[in-house]
């Protein structure tokens, strides 16, 4: 097995091998791009190393004879002493995870080799380039707690009297690194490695290890990555942007990656080096200003550009180095962007002729228009601006002030919601930047760590405020003062910061899809236009979650084709409780007559506001289906009442009589109790009024010259014998009611239990449908409830790995996906033409619904919010590439 391959043996369609930045530095260094030679350790060869914890057999070799081969081909030895070669050891997974794993620059340098790099390049540089070594090597690959080197730049940076890293001259920085030695030795033990091939091997050893950081594995569980890829490893010749200011290194964008808007996009910062951008720790300029300072560089980069966004036929985001005037290209890749940018891109290579409509569906998805739903800041009224800086990640976010990452995950935890204030955000940041609304940073531009994780995430982010001054808890721009605890509002699309809470309104997406004619508006042009494609394109049907008609009516106003499920239990809540109480707690047949008589008519009126809504579209109405504890007094609080008026020598024969009934009903568990259709079978004439209110609603509105079209669906059946005992009290009352009246009602059932999955060719024999209740089936699936996915044993599950995801979030394929799929493939054999739904929450997750539409399903339903979504995942589905 071949471990290591040169640059000029790769190509970009080897992601899986050579990790997505190692595919693109092959891929540029063969269309002739000015690119740094080098070359890449595989990800196998990761896999293998952290399995075994150690190095393949063989994996030393190859990275001998390679670093030989680069050493002769450039002319220089790794770590000479008179003109030493340095070198970067980079990581580079499949899939981009900016900043979330371990990179060390200037590999080769010790006490010898940084006086020959001084005869060359200067002894400020020199002394710089050690520095950093020092500092990234001993955070990355010895775990030294990075603020100790900080700690000590800024030191120096204060003896000097300046703010500015660039102030600091060649003696500064050689004391610096005496500083940093003793440092590295405090807290390692040993002194800093002299050996460049030991440095080598360790700065390997650590990008490995990398990928099974926290903060790492974070990432990837909230980018849905999978664990087991495992990160190349690309060693590259060092080429330096801080030798002067004709020296210097940026980060371009060939389109805006925050709006989608062509033009030049990026940011350049003189006299140093990639992780300067990055990390936000010096404001950048705008990549234009790089035309007044070298222009022969940026009429270069933009040839550049150009070629890389003709190839790639996106978007790409490209970093370089200008070493003296000469430009290198470090890294290429699809660029992360807005869910705006998304949208708008895509319908621009369309219009391009770049791409075809089904490539453009491909490029967007259902999160990202997720994303463009969310409100904006409705500013018609006045509101204090603190301060306007870089719109990095748009949206509106509003939230209390935090100031480290710890306090933001502790109060999101505690449902507040908060605003990340930092000097600039680095990897470790990462679980609080996931906890918070929204990011505001005082460094950085759109290409910093917290802008670039932030698209990513889809997270509102603010950076490069530079009039905040952040001390301990607490930030001060413009003579106002604002601590911990207090609100502010950050607007990702303006940069905009305001004191106190905004008031929010529609976004214009929402507008769209409530009607609004398609505006100017690029964004919604190209929402209207992927969208109409979406649904030319899709086999699988979208329906709504709803259980009123207000929600019924806007679900259809975002495009629903129906209700899929309306809860009839949600109608019963409220002044509705006491009607539900009495009918469940009748011992005789008079009072049980009663409660139904007083509940007929009221869900009648439910069911006509309903089909008016949905007219001419089908609408399946679940009979109730209620856990008993929802609908009964807590056991434990009616005991105290009885007891407490008891002592008092208070009339307590009514409570009595009510702990009376519910103790004789009390369940253990009643989410696996009496609900669904045992309730039915157990409370006579329950089921039957509803299905005559269903039927006399439908007859009224089909009369009123409407068009009913109402499915009766039956909960929680794990027996057909259960089924056919309520189809056939059912079908006799629909005959009574329908009459002549032309109405069609079909009965089908929720397959929820997994019994009922798996005989579901029996149960089919009597259903005119299913509609799989995934909610419930994941639960009993796996045996654990749904409440209870907030746990401490739910979440060290995701920790370990043996969830990716929760399975209440998106569904379990191989176990629950595949019960869905017995009883689709059961049940249509049993009964062709069965029509299959489903109407759980994961009817509007992406990744369920491409599921269903492999299955076979014929719809979805979801809450009308996430209609949109599903639609656009559906047509999606429909032109995956297998």
């Amino acid at each position: 097995m071949t471990y290591v391959y040169a640059f000029e043996e790769g190509n970009k369609d080897l992601k899986d091998l050579l990790g997505g930045k190692g595919a693109n530095l092959a891929e540029m260094t063969n269309l002739g791009l000015p690119v740094p030679p080098g070359f890449t350790i595989t990800t196998e060869a990761c896999r293998a190393y952290l399995h075994d914890k150690r190095f393949p057999d063989g994996l030393a070799d190859e990275i001998e004879a390679r670093l030989i081969a680069l050493e002769e081909r450039i002319g220089r030895r790794l770590g000479d002493a008179a003109d030493p070669l340095l070198v970067s050891v980079r990581s580079g997974a499949k899939f981009s995870m900016p900043g979330m794993m371990e990179t060390v620059l200037n590999v080769g340098l010790n006490d010898e080799s940084v006086e020959g790099l001084a005869a060359h390049g200067g002894a400020r540089f020199a002394w710089d380039s050690y520095r950093r070594l020092i500092q990234m090597f001993g955070a990355t690959v010895c775990e030294v707690p990075a603020g100790y080197f900080g700690d000590a730049l800024d030191k120096a940076k204060h003896q000097k009297g300046t703010r500015n890293d660039l102030d600091l001259d060649a003696d500064d920085l050689r004391a610096l690194v005496g500083v940093y030695k003793k440092i590295f030795e405090e807290h390692t033990g040993r002194r800093f490695p002299q050996d460049p091939r030991e440095q080598l091997n360790l700065a390997i050893r650590a990008v490995f290890d990398s990928w099974n950081a926290d903060r790492a594995a974070l990432y990837r569980r909230q980018e849905r990555i999978p664990a087991d890829l495992g990160t190349a490893v690309n060693v590259v010749a060092m080429v330096f942007g801080n030798l002067g200011p004709d020296s210097g290194t940026g980060v371009a964008f060939t389109r805006d990656p925050g709006t989608g808007a062509q033009g030049v996009y990026g940011d350049y910062l003189a006299n140093a080096q990639g992780e300067d951008v990055v990390a936000g720790i010096r404001n950048t300029v705008p990549l234009q200003d790089l035309e007044s300072i070298d222009k022969a560089s940026y009429d270069q980069l933009l040839g550049i550009m150009a070629t890389l966004e003709d190839h790639y036929r996106d978007l790409c985001d490209i970093e370089f180095t200008i070493e003296r005037g000469k430009l290198w290209m470090l890294q290429t890749r699809v660029g992360k962007r807005t869910a705006a940018a998304a949208f708008t891109i895509a319908a621009q290579l369309v219009d391009e002729g770049v791409i075809d409509l089904d490539e453009a569906i491909r490029r967007v998805s259902g999160a990202q228009l997720g994303q463009l739903m969310f409100p904006r800041f409705d500013l018609s009224g006045t509101h204090r601006e603190l301060t306007r800086a870089v719109g990095a990640s748009p949206g509106a976010a509003v939230g209390t002030v935090v100031f480290d990452a710890a306090r933001a995950i502790e109060l999101a935890g505690q449902g507040e919601s908060v605003i990340l204030v930092r000097r600039e955000t680095n990897p470790d940041d990462l679980g609080g930047m996931i906890a918070a609304q929204g990011i505001l940073t005082s460094r950085g531009g759109k290409t910093s760590h917290a802008a670039v994780v932030a698209r990513g995430m889809g997270k509102t982010c603010v950076c490069g405020a530079d009039e905040l001054e952040i001390e301990r808890g607490a930030f001060t721009v413009r003579g106002t003062r604002v601590a911990e605890g207090d609100t502010i509002s950050i607007d990702g699309t303006t940069g905009r910061v305001y004191l106190g809470e905004v008031p929010v309104e529609p976004s214009s997406v929402v507008r769209y899809f409530e009607g609004a004619p398609v505006s100017e508006d690029p964004l919604v042009r190209a929402v209207d236009r992927l969208m109409r494609h979406a649904d030319s394109r899709r086999s699988l049907r979208v329906r709504s979650n709803a259980d009123t008609g207000a929600d019924a009516a806007r679900a259809r106003r975002f495009g629903a084709e129906g209700i899929g499920l309306c809860r009839t239990e949600h109608m019963f809540l409220g002044d509705r409780r006491e009607l539900v109480e009495k009918l469940i707690l009748a011992e005789g047949q008079p009072a049980r007559e009663a409660a139904l008589a007083a509940l007929l008519p009221l869900q009648r009126a439910d069911f006509v506001e309903l089909f008016r809504a949905m007219d001419g579209l089908p609408v399946t109405v679940r009979l109730i289906d209620p856990p008993l504890h929802e609908f009964l007094p807590s056991l434990t609080d009616l005991a105290v009442r009885v007891a407490v008026a008891g002592e008092r020598g208070e009339d307590v024969g009514r409570e009595k009589e009510l702990l009376t009934a519910v103790q004789r009903m009390h369940e253990q568990n009643p989410m696996l109790g009496l609900r669904g259709v045992r309730l039915g079978l157990v409370v006579p004439g329950l089921f039957a009024m509803q299905v005559r209110a269903i039927a006399e609603a439908a007859v009224e509105v089909a009369r009123a010259g409407g068009s009913a079209r109402p499915e009766i669906m039956v909960p929680l059946v794990g027996a057909v014998q259960e089924l056919e005992t309520v189809r056939a009290e059912a079908e006799k009352i629909l005959t009574e009611v329908i009459g002549d009246s032309g109405v069609r009602v079909v009965i089908g059932t929720m397959i929820e239990v997994p019994r009922a999955a798996l005989t579901a060719g029996q149960i089919a024999e009597a259903a005119e449908f299913f509609s799989f209740g995934t909610n419930d089936l994941t639960q009993m699936g796996w045996g654990f409830s749904r409440d209870d996915v907030e746990g401490a044993f739910f979440w060290r599950y995701l920790e370990l790995g043996i969830f990716g995801i929760s399975p209440f979030e998106s569904l379990d394929r191989d176990g629950v996906g595949r019960l869905v799929r017995i009883a689709s493939e059961e049940g249509r054999a049993a009964r062709p033409g069965l029509k299959l739904g489903v109407c759980g929450e994961h009817g509007g997750d992406p990744d369920s619904v491409h599921f269903f539409h492999e299955v076979g399903l014929d719809y979805v339903s979801c809450s009308p919010f996430r209609v949109p979504i599903a639609r656009l995942e559906a047509g999606r589905a429909a032109v995956a590439r297998t």
